[in-house]
């Protein structure tokens, strides 16, 4: 029985994907296997003992120990482009708001309630304070090509406007999905000296943080309009600040207010929303749990953020799965350990990524304890699990 705790409100429509002959989830064990996540920040939590795997519904993991979990062999799952639709939704959106000034005519036509038979005279007079542009015919620059800044991309050109996509690490899944209309710039430079828009589908790491600076800003058009629905810090709030005083950028478009960012005229703060939908709930509670099963049950792998994307039909009475340090010689040291052991090997596969690597072996037969624990021993194995075959 696995044991399943969630430190968020899940999607009844996820957590009734786990079967309860073999799951419990949030019961009173004195023991978790995983934990099954939204915004919790985790990062003051006792690490529990046989704690195997974390599922974020989400993409970003930021609320996640994720060097620290690794250090200890946990799995940290992410459900990237299951949430995309909602947030790309929001930022068509925001190119409309951006463009138009209809936040502020909205709340200016609430403030007549009262005026009677006036009111139609007095919006006819005071109309021409919030007029805008149309966005047909302008240019959208698209950085980051992932899920989201796909599906942007694309309904961007279905919108008639001229789009640009920068991404030096697309994916070949993204690239497929991409209409071929999106101009590809070489560089970061390219596409922001020609954009009227900018939307930004990025990580949030070292290199990211702080992207928008006062460089980049004195690269962009006068009157450009900047979205933010990925994370707050990719831009220089005060090097945002002074562009807009200096009338560059006309309007900001954030997902992630923050208080030095309220209270300013040419900045829309939307409270959080890119995936508050019940349908981008459900999807990534769905894709999460999923996941999580498909690693529990078989051991393997899609959608970590910490260890490789590995997956091997199982072919075997007994599979072992193994996290290690992406070192030389590992695989071989961990056949050396089943073949003095008399251990046939039905299958296996090896994946890495970055410092860490894991492993999925099926035997033919059982395997003994001390097998296990001599693998363990090995420099640089993190993690050993055994997995029963079907």
């Amino acid at each position: 029985m696995y044991n399943i705790k969630t430190l968020n409100k899940i999607s009844k429509k996820g957590l009734s994907l786990f079967d309860y002959s073999k799951y419990s989830v949030d019961g009173e064990e004195d023991h978790t296997d995983a934990f099954v996540l939204r915004s919790f920040k985790m990062h003051d939590m006792d690490i529990p003992s046989g704690l195997k795997a974390v599922a974020r519904a989400g993409a970003g993991t930021n609320n996640i120990p994720v060097d620290k979990y690794t250090e200890k062999g946990i799995v940290v799952f992410n459900t990237p482009g299951a949430n995309a639709n909602s947030v790309k939704e929001l930022v068509l959106m925001s190119l409309f708001i951006s463009s138009r000034k209809i936040i502020r005519g909205v709340a200016w036509a609430q403030t007549l309630k009262g005026q009677g038979d006036e009111v139609s005279k007095v919006i006819e007079k005071g109309k021409s304070d919030f007029t805008g542009n149309e966005i047909m015919g302008k240019t959208l620059g698209v950085i980051g090509l992932g899920a989201i800044g796909v599906m942007v991309a694309n309904d961007a050109i279905s919108l008639g406007m001229e789009v640009i996509g920068f991404d030096p690490y697309i994916s070949i899944d993204a690239a497929w999905g991409l209409s071929r209309n999106v101009q590809k710039s070489e560089s970061i430079e390219g596409l922001l000296t020609r954009c009227d828009y900018i939307t930004m589908h990025m990580p949030l790491n070292d290199s990211t943080r702080g992207f928008i600076n006062e460089e980049k800003i004195a690269m962009m058009k006068k009157g450009v309009k900047i979205l933010n629905f990925s994370r707050g810090e990719l831009v220089d709030n005060d090097a945002l600040k002074k562009a807009i005083k200096e009338e560059i950028v006309d309007r900001y478009v954030t997902d992630f207010p923050s208080d030095d960012l309220l209270g300013i005229d040419s900045i829309i703060p939307i409270p959080h929303l890119g995936a508050s939908t019940p349908e981008a709930e459900e999807n990534c509670a769905i894709m999460a749990v999923n996941q999580l099963k498909d690693f529990l049950e078989s051991g393997n792998i899609k959608n970590s953020v910490n260890f490789p994307d590995c997956r091997m039909d199982m072919n075997g009475e007994t599979r072992i799965s193994i996290g290690n340090r992406n070192v030389p010689n590992m695989v071989g040291q961990i056949s050396h350990v089943l073949a003095e052991a008399g251990l046939n090997i039905a299958n296996m596969i090896n994946r890495n990524k970055g410092d860490y690597a894991y492993n999925l072996i099926d035997i033919d037969g059982p395997v003994p304890e001390n097998v296990i624990a001599a693998i363990k021993n090995i420099n640089g194995v993190i993690f050993t699990r055994i997995i029963e075959g079907k």
